[in-house]
């Protein structure tokens, strides 16, 4: 595409709003319009998944007020990063209908229900059948991803890498904790290509824990189609473990974000026991609450890896129940502004200046939060903050600047609520 036809379709996407793809949503929806299914990606909301691009062309449409418009992006990572920045979700795709990408009938919630177990699909299934794709138009071919590549974008040293891949491959199950801004997420998502020995987001499944997910999201519930009919679904687990199951020889990850920021023993149900290493496979397959009374029983297979992220600092959440603690492995993620986080901005034409006011302030300032005996180490401020400098060195310089007064002063008037002249100090002595 040339550069001008370039320049105005990014113009012209630039048009659409969060409000518009709401607009989308609640059409497909009211009106029960079927959408052609995606390939690889899926927009996730309220529980159901959509084709990325319909729903932006949909939008587009109504932002433009012209119904025969045609979204001006490709497919894919353009697609998908335009609505990852008004804040929807995209995920990989799920092997099943649901009521966002075509009808969700009776023959659909039957199938469902029976396929529920995590064994290889049935003889009669049609694996061959092509599909009506819509995204992407080109195969799906995961790049390659290699120890040293991990450790050129990883702030830990090779024996802490070392050690968190021993944790995950003994127990099948880590857990990442540590203060905000520590990659713990990031980590994740490269432990589980390192395994996979690939960048392979098919085998990948990313939720979030939250106050209103629950075992409903997660396991087994019934859930509501376009008609307001109820129909038995399963959730991101069952159907990431019949996936798993299906192909043996190869892992699968469920990456779990802000674990404890969920009602833990209710979400995860039987999974505290089916999690453990020695509780894996068919024999120790148990029934679920909601499952038919015909349905087969659902394990976990061997070759699924749980990896989550547990934030330390956050006053409103719980501790973590004991049962679920000694299910998985623990990695503690700190703080990294010491060599590591200097190279990398230097690689990148910080100026050295820049360089050493940003890390010998914030080291002395988490020295402070972890010396404070209402905060503590798990309060400390991580390095990610500071992972995308300006392209421009000559901006550097203002760039930290807003970073310490638009997201480091906030956070630190929080932490010191109830002492604001401590807080507005330590912000002064960052902007000194």
């Amino acid at each position: 595409m040339p550069s001008d036809s370039l320049n105005a379709a990014s113009t012209l996407a630039s048009l659409l709003t969060r409000e518009h793809v709401l607009r989308a949503l609640r059409q497909i929806a009211r009106e029960g319009r079927t959408l052609p299914p995606s390939t690889v990606y899926e927009l996730v909301y309220r529980g159901r998944r959509y084709p990325p691009r319909a729903v932006a062309e949909l939008a587009y449409r109504l932002a433009t007020g012209n119904p025969a418009a045609r979204w001006p992006r490709a497919a894919g990572a353009p697609t998908n990063a335009l609505l990852e920045g008004l804040d929807f979700t995209i995920s990989t795709k799920r092997p099943v209908l649901t009521s966002g990408s075509g009808p969700d009938g009776e023959e659909v919630a039957r199938q469902q229900a029976e396929d529920l177990y995590t064994g290889l699909p049935k003889e009669t299934q049609d694996a061959t059948a092509p599909a009506n794709a819509a995204e992407p138009a080109v195969p799906y071919t995961p790049s390659a991803y290699t120890r040293k590549q991990a450790l050129a974008e990883l702030f830990i040293d090779e024996s802490a890498l070392d050690a968190a891949l021993a944790g995950l491959q003994r127990r099948r199950n880590l857990l990442l904790q540590g203060p905000p801004g520590t990659g713990k997420t990031f980590l994740a998502r490269r432990l589980a290509w390192l395994l996979l020995g690939a960048q392979d987001e098919r085998r990948v499944e990313l939720v979030q824990f939250h106050p209103s997910y629950g075992y409903e999201d997660f396991m087994l519930g019934f859930r509501p189609d376009a008609e307001g009919h109820f129909h038995l679904v399963p959730g991101v687990l069952p159907l990431l473990c019949q996936r798993a199951a299906a192909d043996p020889d190869r892992p699968y990850f469920l990456l779990i974000d802000e674990v404890n920021r969920g009602n833990v023993p209710r979400i995860f149900g039987e999974l505290l026991l089916l999690l453990e290493a020695d509780k894996r496979g068919p024999a120790q397959a148990l029934r679920l609450p909601y499952a038919p009374p015909d349905a087969p029983r659902f394990f976990v297979p061997e070759n699924l890896y749980v990896i989550g992220t547990l934030n330390m600092a956050d006053r409103s959440l719980s501790p973590l129940d004991y049962a679920l603690r000694r299910r998985f492995a623990f990695v503690a993620l700190a703080p990294q502004f010491g060599a590591p986080l200097r190279q990398y901005l230097a690689a990148r034409q910080v100026p050295a200046a820049v360089v050493e006011q940003l890390c010998t302030r914030m080291a002395a300032l988490n020295q402070t939060i972890a010396d404070d005996p209402e905060l503590g180490p798990d309060f400390e401020i991580g390095h990610s903050y500071f992972c995308q400098p300006p392209a421009e060195p000559t901006q550097a310089a203002a760039w930290l600047r807003l970073i310490f007064e638009q997201e480091i002063g906030p956070l630190l008037a929080d932490y010191w609520r109830e002492q604001p002249a401590t807080a507005a100090a330590q912000l002064r002595t960052l902007l000194t």
